[in-house]
C-alpha cells in the first residue's frame, strides 16, 4: 500500500481465480454465503446483513469478472487485510487492478463500475469494522504489470507467459517495450491441471482425491501421499507442463530466438515438471508480483497528475 500527498491509499488487489492477492497477501478465491454468523471463525466477512466464509470452496471460473457479486466482497475483504497490516480501519481508497490481456478493452469500463459502484462502504472483517471510501481505480492487463521493474533486463525479444488459475496470458515485448498486436489470453490455467489430476487419480484408482493434496503438490513437486497417487498426478503435471510449452510455440516461441519469462502460479509447475533451458527462462516466483506491479504504476501514474 502507497500513500498519495492528499491522503489517498493505493491498495492493488490481483483478482486471480485461484487466489486473491495484494502486495501483501494471499487469499483463496472460496467464498460461501450464509445468513447467520457462522460457527467457526476466520475470514468471515459482514456485508448488507449477509456473511461471507472467505478462502472455502473454489471461485468457478468465469470469463467476466463482473458477473456476480462475489468479485466484490473479496475486493472489500482483500483491502481489510492490506489495511489491517498497517492498523488502519478507515481510508480513503484508489484501487488498482487488471484483467486479462485481450479481455480488456472490451471489460475494462464495465469491470471498474463494477468495483466502484458505492463510493461510501462499511463492512465489518475478521469481528472488525471498516469504512471505505472509494475515489478511483485504475486497470492495468495482467501480466505485464509484473515485470514493470524489471523491465532494464528485457534487451531483443522476450516473450511473457501469465500462467494462472483460470487463464494464460502470453505477450511479446522487444527492447523494453509490450508489443500490444502480440498479446493472448488462453483458458489453460492452472485449474485445468488440477482437473485433470483429480479425474487421474479417479481413474485409475476409484479414488476422490482432495484439490488441496493437488495443490500443494503442484506447488512444491511432493506430497504426503502414497507413491502411486504421487507417480500419478506427477505424469498429469508433466503432461499439462508440455501443453504450456507446445501453446508458446503456436505462437513462435523459440528459446534459441529469445527469452521466456513465467508469471503466476504455473510457474511452480514449470519449475518442477517442465523440460526448459534455465539460461533461457526465468521464472518469478513471487506470486504478488502483479499486485505490487498494479501498485507501481498506479502511484506513479496519480503522482505526475498531482
Amino acid at each position: 500500500m502507497r500513500e498519495l500527498e492528499d491522503g489517498k491509499k493505493i491498495i492493488a488487489v490481483d483478482h486471480g481465480y485461484g487466489n486473491i492477492k495484494t502486495v501483501n497477501t494471499v487469499t483463496p478465491t472460496g467464498l460461501v454465503a450464509c445468513k447467520t454468523d457462522p460457527i467457526f471463525t476466520g475470514n468471515i466477512l459482514e456485508y448488507e446483513s449477509t456473511y461471507y466464509r472467505i478462502g472455502e470452496g473454489h471461485k468457478e471460473f468465469t470469463p467476466d469478472k463482473a458477473s456476480d457479486d462475489e468479485y466484490y466482497i473479496l475486493t472489500l475483504m482483500a483491502i481489510a487485510r492490506e489495511l489491517n497490516i498497517h492498523g488502519l480501519r478507515e481510508a480513503d481508497v484508489h484501487l488498482a487492478a487488471g484483467l486479462p490481456l485481450t479481455w480488456i478493452k472490451a471489460q475494462r469500463e464495465e469491470f471498474r463500475a463494477y468495483l466502484l459502484r458505492y463510493e461510501d462502504v462499511r463492512f465489518v472483517f475478521n469481528g472488525t469494522a471498516y469504512h471505505i471510501r472509494f475515489k478511483g481505480c485504475s486497470l492495468y492487463p495482467q501480466g505485464y504489470p509484473a515485470v514493470i521493474e524489471r523491465l532494464g533486463d528485457f534487451r531483443g525479444t522476450n516473450m511473457l507467459a501469465d500462467i494462472g488459475n483460470g487463464t494464460m496470458n502470453i505477450m511479446y515485448i522487444i527492447n523494453k517495450k509490450a508489443v500490444e498486436s502480440k498479446c493472448w489470453t488462453e483458458k489453460l490455467g492452472v485449474n485445468q491441471c488440477v482437473i485433470a489430476a483429480k479425474n487421474a487419480v479417479m481413474d485409475s484408482f476409484g479414488i476422490k482425491i482432495d484439490e488441496s493434496i493437488i495443490d500443494h503438490f503442484l506447488r512444491h513437486g511432493t506430497a504426503d501421499i502414497g507413491k502411486k497417487y504421487l507417480d500419478c498426478i506427477r505424469a498429469v503435471a508433466i503432461a499439462y507442463a508440455d501443453s504450456l510449452f507446445a501453446t508458446l510455440r503456436r505462437y513462435e516461441y523459440s528459446p534459441d530466438l529469445m527469452r521466456l519469462y513465467i508469471v503466476g502460479g504455473g510457474g511452480c509447475i514449470v519449475k518442477h515438471f517442465g523440460q526448459y533451458d534455465a539460461e533461457r527462462v526465468t521464472i518469478i516466483e513471487d506470486i504478488c508480483a502483479t499486485a505490487k506491479g498494479y501498485e507501481y504504476l498506479a502511484y506513479a501514474a496519480l503522482r505526475r497528475k498531482e
